[in-house]
C-alpha cells in the first residue's frame, strides 16, 4: 500500500517521516519530489574491483550547470535529508527526468525502515545533458510495512551507509564477506572447509536414505499386519 499525500502529512506530523528541507509544493498525490544536490562524484579508477575500496573524487555543479556524458557513471546526492521510521521508502526518477534520458539509480531504489540520511544517486545518461543543482531529480514513495520491525536500519551495527553526509557515498561492497572467495583464498583453510562441507553433505544424504527406509518399512508393516 502506497501512502497518499494526506497520509504522508500525517506521518510527518507524527515524526515517523522526516524530510528536510520540506517544501509543501513538492508533495504530490502519493509522492514527494526530491532535488539534486550540488555535489557529484566519479570513481578515480576506470576499472573497479568489487573486493576493494574504490575511491571517488568530488566536484560541485557550477551555476551554469554541468554536462553529464554517456558511458560515464556519476554519483549524486539528494538535497533532502530524510528519515523513515515506520515505512519502506522508495526513490524513483521523475518522468520528466527519464524523458531527458537520465537514470538516477542502477539498482538501489529501495530504502530500509530506519534509513536516516541523504540519498546517493547512481546516475547515468543516454546522451549528453546539462544538469543543475537544485533541479527536481526524483520522487520518494512510501510503502506500508506488514508486520513488526525487529532490526531497524539505523540501529544495525553492520549497516554500511548510516554515517550522515551531504556528499555522494561510494560503494561499500568491499565491506561484505565474499564467502566463496574466502574459501578459495585462505590457503590450506579452504581444504578444511571443503572437507566439512563434504562430510555434512554425506551425513544428510545418509540421514535422508535411512529416513526413507524407515517410512517404507513402516508402510509395509502397516499393510501386512
Amino acid at each position: 500500500m502506497i501512502l497518499s499525500d494526506s497520509r504522508i502529512l500525517q506521518e510527518i506530523e507524527k515524526g515517523t517521516i522526516l524530510i528536510r528541507p520540506y517544501r509543501p509544493e513538492c508533495l504530490g498525490s502519493n509522492s514527494y519530489d526530491v532535488h539534486l544536490g550540488k555535489t557529484l562524484a566519479t570513481y578515480v579508477d576506470a576499472e573497479l574491483d568489487a573486493k576493494k575500496h574504490n575511491t571517488i573524487e568530488y566536484f560541485e555543479i557550477p551555476d551554469e550547470g554541468y554536462v553529464l556524458l554517456p558511458h560515464v557513471f556519476y554519483l549524486g546526492v539528494t538535497e533532502e535529508y530524510t528519515e523513515t521510521h515506520a515505512h519502506v521508502p522508495f526513490l524513483e526518477g521523475k518522468s520528466s527526468t527519464g524523458r531527458l534520458g537520465i537514470d538516477i539509480h542502477a539498482t538501489a531504489g529501495k530504502g530500509d525502515v530506519g534509513f536516516c540520511n541523504t540519498w546517493t544517486l547512481e546516475i547515468s545518461v543516454s546522451q549528453p545533458v546539462i544538469v543543475y543543482a537544485g533541479m527536481p531529480i526524483g520522487q520518494l514513495i512510501y510503502f506500508k510495512v506488514n508486520g513488526d520491525i525487529e532490526n531497524y536500519y539505523n540501529r544495525k551495527t553492520n549497516a554500511k551507509y548510516n554515517k550522515r553526509t551531504d556528499l555522494p557515498v561510494e560503494s561499500m561492497m568491499w565491506k561484505n564477506v565474499f564467502w566463496f572467495g574466502l574459501i578459495k583464498t585462505q590457503g590450506k583453510k579452504h581444504i578444511i572447509v571443503n572437507t566439512l562441507l563434504l562430510i555434512s553433505r554425506k551425513f544428510f544424504t545418509t540421514l535422508s536414505t535411512y529416513t526413507d527406509l524407515f517410512f517404507e518399512n513402516k508402510v509395509d508393516n502397516t499393510i501386512y499386519t
